[in-house]
This record gives C-alpha cells, structure tokens and sequence, in this order.
C-alpha cells in the first residue's frame, strides 16, 4: 500500500488563518471530486471557520472521560474504517487525552498516513521541538505541546500562511480570533507588536530553509551542476594564512548586501597532508566565520582550483572570493596562481572577487624541506663518504689503474654509498667531488679542468645524473618511512583518544600528563574562562614546569572552541604535532565536560534523594506523628472534662493510651533523628570491645513479653561496636520482626560466630518477602506489601543497616527455613588478645 500523502498549513501564531486555509483547500478538492472528510478541526469559536465546515462530511468525534469530564477527540478507528481520500487533522501538536490509542495527534496522523490517506494538518511554530527554547526567550512562555521536527519536514508540502503582525492584531481587536473577554490580556501580553514579528521571522527562516533543502534535493536528483543565482553564497577560499580573516570578514559584508546571504569558508587541504597552515591560525579563522554566522569546511583536494570550484558548485554558491597571491614575483613562472585559475575557470555563473590584503608578494611561506630523518651518526658518515671518499678512491686509483670505464663505476658506487649512508646532499657532494676529481686526473687531458673527448662529457654527465637520483630516491624514501612512522604513532594516539572516549575511563589530570610526556613537555594544563573579558582560569594541570595563567604565556596553545584552551611549556612545537595535540585538546574538554556533568548528575541525584526524604518526612509527619498526637489530647481531653465520672477503670485505659502514644510518638522521632544523622553523615560510632549479652538483651526490652526468645551463647567472642547504635539496630530488627510474626510464634533472636564474624539473627514465622523486595524494604520509608499507617514510617529496616553499615557490620534479608524472614547482622569480632603472664607473686599464692 502506497504511503499518504502529508501537506501542512504553517504559521507564525494562533489565529494567521492556518484552519481557515486548510478547509478552503478541503473545498477546492471536493469540488474536482476527492473524497474529503473532516477527521478533526477546531473553529474556536471563530464564525468564519465554523462557516467552512459547511458542506464537508465530518466523522464523528469520541468522547473520552477524564477525571471527571468529557473530552472530545479524534475517533482514529472510525477515520480507518471509513477510508477516504484526503483527512483533515487540525492542530498536530497537540496532546491526546489520557486513554486514546496514541499520545500525541501527530502519531495519530502516522497511522493515517501508512494506511495510504493524505492528510491536510495546521501547526504553528513555536510547537516545533526545536525552537522550544528560543519561544520562550522571545515570549517568556514554554510550549508543553510540541512536535518533533523530522515530522514537519518529512512533509510532502509545507505551506506557510502569513500574516503581518498589525494584521492579526486589527484580527484579534475585532475578536476574530479568541472572545471579547481575553482580547486585552493576549494583545498586552503574547500578541505583543515584537513577539509576533520575532515568530514570523521565526517562520520565514524555517520555511527558506525548508525550500533550500528541496531546491537541494531537486539539483542533486536532476543533476543540475549550473549554479542558480536563488539566493546569494559567499563562498570564501582560505590557505590558513593571517589574510583570511580579511577576507571573511569581506565576504560577510558581500553576504549582507543580498536577501538571504551565506557565508561558507572552505580550506583545502592536500590529500597527503603536507601543508604550510597554521592550525591555530585556521581555529581563529573557524571561531570568526561562526560568529559572524557563517560555517567552515574542510576539504581534501590535490588540485586546488578545481576543488574549490567543485565546492562552489555544489553548493549553489554564487561568489567566491579569494585573496590575492603572496607568491613573489618570479614565482609565477611556474603557473598562474590558483586566483587566476579559478577565475578563468569559473564560468559566467560564478564570480570571483580577489581582494588586496597586507601578505600580498611576501611569500607563501612553505616550509623548508628538512634533512632526510636519518640519524646523526648516519648523516655523519654519509657526509665523510661523499666528502673525504672521492679523494682517498683517487688516491688509491691512482696508484692502481683500472681504467676509466671502472673508476667512473667505483666513484659512482661511492655515491650511492654516500646516499644511503646521508641522504641527498652527501650524495651531492659526493657526485660533484667525484666529477670534478674524474674530470682532472682520469680524462684527457690529464691534470687539466678542461675534457676533449665529447664522449667523455656524456659518461661524467651521466655519473652526475645517476647520483643525483639514486640520492633523490633514498632520500624520498627516508621521508616516507618517517611519514609512515610518525602516522602509525599518530594513529595509536588517536586510536587510544578514541577507545578512552567510548570507555569514558580517563580523567583530566591523566590525560593530561599522556599528553606531558607524548610530546616531552614540562606541563600541560586546560585553560578556560567564562566569556572575553574575564580572567582565564585553570581547570586541571600536570607537570613541574612555570605556571601559566594566560594561553599566551604557554610555548605552545592550542585552543578549544572560544574560551577554553591546552597550554604545553617545555619547547615549542613543529607544526607537524599540533593535529595531535588538537585531538588531546578535544579531548581534554570533553573530559572536563563529562566531568562537571557527572559532578551536577551527582549533586541532582543528591537533592532528589533529599526531597524524597523530606516528602516522605512530610507524609510521616502530617499522618503517622499526627495520629497518636491525636489520640494523646483526646484522652487528656477526656479526663479533664468534668461533665463526665470516669471510673478507675476508665481512667487507667486513657492513661494506657496517652502512654503508648508517647512511646509511639518517642519511637517515630527516634527513628527521624538517626535517618537525618545518617542523611547527613554525622553518626560517629565509638567503638569498643564488648560480649554481646551486654546489649542484645537491652534491645527487647521495647518488646511485649514472651514476644521474643534470646539464644546468645556466653561463649561467642567479644564484638568491636559501638553499644549505643548496636542496641538500636537490634531493637528496630525485632520490633520490625514482631510486627509481621503471627500470635503464638515469638521471634528469635540468636546470635553465633563464624570466622572472623559474629552473626545475630533475627527470626521471625511472618509471610515473609520475596526476593525482589529484600532490598527495597532497607531504603527509606517504605512498607513491604499492605503494611498499615499505624505500622510506622518505614525508617525502622533503614536506620538499622544505617547503624550497622557505620560499625564496619552489614544487615541483610534472607528466607526462614519453614516460612518467614531472617535479618542477618553480622559484626567484625575482637581481635584476640594474648592473656597476661601471671607475676611471682601470683604463683606462689596459686600454689
């Protein structure tokens, strides 16, 4: 089944006329014979819309009850069933009643839509997902109902209604739009002049973007490679040199001169790398183009005029602008430059602007090719072949005599010695040192700067030429293999950056210490401040070297974004390491980023838990502290009242009563008091060694008599706790235990030793707890199963394992054997102590 069809009616705010068009565009099309039906629409009240629902076919709408009332909805099952042509579906955005199949309308429309029905919508632009936070900027009001934008733009047609903003103001003046009772209220405040221009700029860029990125998609699909002129782009060519911010910064007024204008800065990088950029430089170039609300490209080409065409064209642009070349004058020998290649090839579509600037004819500034990357000895002995070799080889020839044929192949292997030995320019010597010896002892005629056979000429010739490349080719290939070694260091850099990100294992400070000694630096430190104006401060360093307070002080800097940066003291340097050092730095604030968001994730989860403990404090304190309250100034009232004789009897059960209240009313404050001493971390236990039967038997005293049974041998050793809060926990396990255990089944209370440990269990024959509940019933304020208010708060099972867990104990649940729930308290024993040497004197009155 073909997918429908979706047109939606855009506008700036409620009341442009968006339902109004939808339904004139729904009479249109009944009236060349569609099948049209009205699935939903809203008319407000507004006569006029209410009048274009005449004569089109509506489906009924169901009713769906929420607390308490009716509400009408869009009865989707029906609108299925019913099968037509093309729906109307007003307002997209908004919220379904609790109840219905989906719960947003726009869902709803999904379903349409893949049941083959073209659906007409309306939706405003402050309900788009995206722009939720600019609306509430400009009008102060934050949208619930919102639709994702990939819905909006998945659209097969976007139509924007509009409306200037005094238009719709006269509208509403003559209430067209809301009731005469509201006019006054929306025109002072969401209706005001600025509000509405802001949302219908709003709705005009959204759309121009939308019709851009259609014009887009029908260029690419036809093949369209001719740039159409629909709207200005400035497209400006950037070489990482000083003079690219004046040229950005003149292709953003160039930009302002058109409706619409665009601004894209592309660099254009070779493909292998080798490049004469400042990073830095192209990081100042990128936060420039940005702020003055352009993009920046990165490009890899070779040919670099037919790169930067290429982009042009594929982006539409109609302007390129270029600076003028820093190549000296007898450089353009070799070619015109790549300004006037991209002239001459850019075509009547396309202009080029060169614009004069401060660098022009002072040099591009390439780098100095370096030495071949060999070693120092190696170069060494490569400059004594090529040097001191020829002369020792004639001396040597000389007093020998093979001929000139083989002292040309003995100086020529001497050569290329000499360049695999030192690279290109021992080779050199060596050729030039050896050609001018062949020349003057081995040539006719002899001892003698002059040659007279031609033959002789070619032969030398050729032995220049063969070492020369054979010293070119080694040197070519001593660059490669250090190119080769230096990308696979870069990339188990990268490759480890990369595997840190997904693990999110490594901290600022470690980072930043690989970073210290990657590259052999004193310190490494992540600078940063909140805007231009303030002072930079530091967020993390390593290392032994000055400090740095400023990325200007640091040998090296390497900025992140526009107010955070990575300074390295120690050396500076070469250009070649700063990619690297660009990804740490990358890295570095994402780190730190990471950092502060777990640290707010933190403190987040730290007041949630808080304003859990004090909802739950507040429910404790308006019901389970207010009931025996009450029941307290009931019985006093009672027995202060004269009007009635209360006899002994009487009396003794109110004053029962007023007692239990209070031991009620002293047991819920303490439980408060130690789960607030816990929350806030102040219990500190004093330990000391003690028996257990020293305290376990106090716990039972808050307990009934014969409810609970002690088994706590005398022979169990001592237990390093704090008496006070080990009595506490105690006592909360077995009047928790108490509660649940059925009449005529005391609990008990057993206390045994194992290894190290000493275990106290309290037993009870209750109905115990399942498996998934044995942790919850330790976490504050909870009730396990259908526990009663009067039961208590739920801090009892929590104060208890706060209390063990703070002597170095644990608390846990476990099944009874038979049916029940065992509380497992295990303590640290005493350590054992040697008992003491009994003196002379003792032995003599033992014996």
């Amino acid at each position: 089944m073909a997918r429908g069809r979706l047109r939606i009616h855009l506008g700036a705010a409620p009341g442009v006329g968006k339902t109004y068009a939808m339904l004139s565009e729904a009479h249109r099309r009944v009236g060349r014979g569609t099948d049209c039906v009205v699935a939903f629409v809203e008319h407000h009240g507004r006569p006029r819309t209410e009048v274009m629902l005449h004569g089109l076919e509506e489906v009924p709408r169901k009713e769906l009850e929420y607390r308490g009332g009716l509400f009408p909805e869009m009865d989707l099952d029906a609108v299925l069933a019913r099968r037509p042509q093309v729906a109307l579906v007003d307002e997209l955005a908004h919220t379904n009643v609790p109840g219905s199949r989906n719960a947003k309308r726009w869902q709803d429309v999904e379903e349409l839509l893949a049941a083959g029905i073209d659906v007409v919508s309306t939706v405003n632009i402050q309900h788009l997902e995206s722009l939720g936070d600019v609306v509430e900027s400009i009008t102060g009001v934050r949208q619930q109902e919102t639709v994702p934008d990939e819905v909006v733009r998945r659209a097969d047609q976007v139509e924007l209604v509009d409306m200037t903003p005094e238009a719709l103001r006269r509208r509403m003046a003559h209430g067209n739009v809301y009731q005469p009772d509201k006019v006054d209220a929306a025109l002072s405040n969401y209706f005001r002049p600025g509000n509405l221009t802001a949302l219908r700029e709003l709705a005009l860029l959204w759309v121009a973007d939308r019709v851009d990125a259609y014009l887009t998609q029908y260029r690419s699909e036809h093949r369209v490679s001719r740039i159409w002129g629909s709207r200005e782009r400035i497209v400006v060519g950037l070489t990482g040199g000083p003079e690219g911010r004046t040229l950005i910064r003149r292709g953003a007024r160039l930009a302002e001169k058109g409706a619409g204008g665009e601004v894209l800065a592309v660099y254009i990088a070779r493909s292998d790398g080798l490049t004469s950029a400042s990073p830095k430089e192209l990081a100042l170039q990128r936060t420039l183009v940005e702020d003055l609300g352009g993009t920046f490209h990165h490009v890899v080409g070779d040919d670099i005029p037919a790169a930067l065409l290429a982009f042009a064209r594929g982006v539409n642009a109609t302007q390129i602008v270029l600076g003028s070349s820093r190549r000296k004058s007898w450089q353009y020998v070799f070619g015109p430059g790549v300004g006037a290649t991209v002239a001459r090839e850019s075509g009547p579509d396309l202009d080029v602007h060169i614009v004069t600037h401060g660098e022009v004819a002072k040099g591009r500034g390439l780098p100095v090719a370096r030495g071949a990357r060999l070693g120092r000895s190696r170069r060494a002995w490569g400059w004594i072949a090529g040097v001191l070799g020829p002369p020792l080889l004639a001396a040597l020839l000389g007093a020998v005599g093979l001929g000139l044929a083989n002292d040309m192949l003995l100086f020529l292997a001497l050569t290329v010695a000499a360049a695999l030995l030192g690279g290109l320019l021992p080779a050199l010597a060596s050729a030039a040192v050896g050609s001018l010896l062949l020349n003057y002892f081995y040539t006719p005629p002899l001892h003698r700067w002059t040659i007279a056979d031609p033959k002789n000429i070619v032969a030398i010739v050729i032995f220049v030429a063969v070492g020369v490349a054979v010293a070119s080719v080694v040197d070519l290939a001593a660059r490669r293999t250090h190119q080769a070694a230096r990308l696979r260091a870069e990339s188990e850099i990268l490759s480890f950056l990369a595997g840190n990100v997904l693990r999110g294992e490594t901290g600022l400070e470690d980072l930043l210490e690989r970073v210290r000694e990657t590259f052999g630096m004193e310190s490494a430190a992540l600078l940063e401040r909140a805007s231009d104006v303030e002072p930079w401060t530091c967020a993390g360093r390593v290392g032994r070297g000055r400090p740095v307070e400023r990325p200007d002080q640091a040998d090296v800097d390497m900025p992140v974004g526009d107010h955070m940066a990575l300074a390295l003291t120690g050396r500076v340097l070469p250009a070649e390491d700063r990619r690297v050092l660009a990804a740490f730095a990358a890295q570095a604030a994402v780190v730190l980023d990471r950092r502060r968001l777990q640290e707010e994730a933190d403190r987040a989860r730290t007041l949630a838990e808080g304003n859990r403990i004090r909802t739950a404090l507040l429910a404790a304190v308006s019901h389970d502290l207010r009931t025996p309250l009450a029941g307290i100034k009931a019985a006093v009232t009672s027995l202060r009242s004269e009007d009635v004789e209360w006899s002994e009897e009487d009396r003794a059960e109110l004053l029962e009563g007023i007692e239990e209240g209070a031991d009620r009313l002293d047991h819920l404050v303490g439980n408060l008091l130690d789960m607030s001493r816990l929350q806030t971390g102040t219990v500190t236990p004093l330990i000391r060694e003690i028996d257990l039967d020293e305290v376990v038997p106090m716990a039972l005293g808050g307990v009934s008599e014969g409810s609970a049974s002690l088994d706590v041998p005398e022979t169990l050793p001592m237990v390093a706790v704090d008496p006070g809060l080990l009595e506490r926990a105690v006592a909360n396990l077995v009047e928790n235990a108490v509660k649940y255990s059925p009449a005529g089944a005391p609990v008990l209370v057993a206390a045994s030793a194992l290894a190290d440990r000493v275990e106290v269990r309290v037993v009870d024959r209750g109905s115990g707890v399942p498996d998934e509940a044995k942790e919850r019933i330790f976490e504050p304020f909870q009730r396990h199963g259908d526990a009663p208010r009067g039961a208590g708060v739920g801090l009892g099972l929590a104060v208890a394992r706060g209390f063990a867990e703070a002597m170095g104990g644990t608390l846990n649940a476990e099944d009874t054997p038979g049916g029940g729930l065992t509380m497992v308290l295990s303590l640290r024993a005493a350590e054992s102590r040697p008992e003491p040497h009994p003196t002379a004197e003792q032995e003599r009155q033992a014996s």
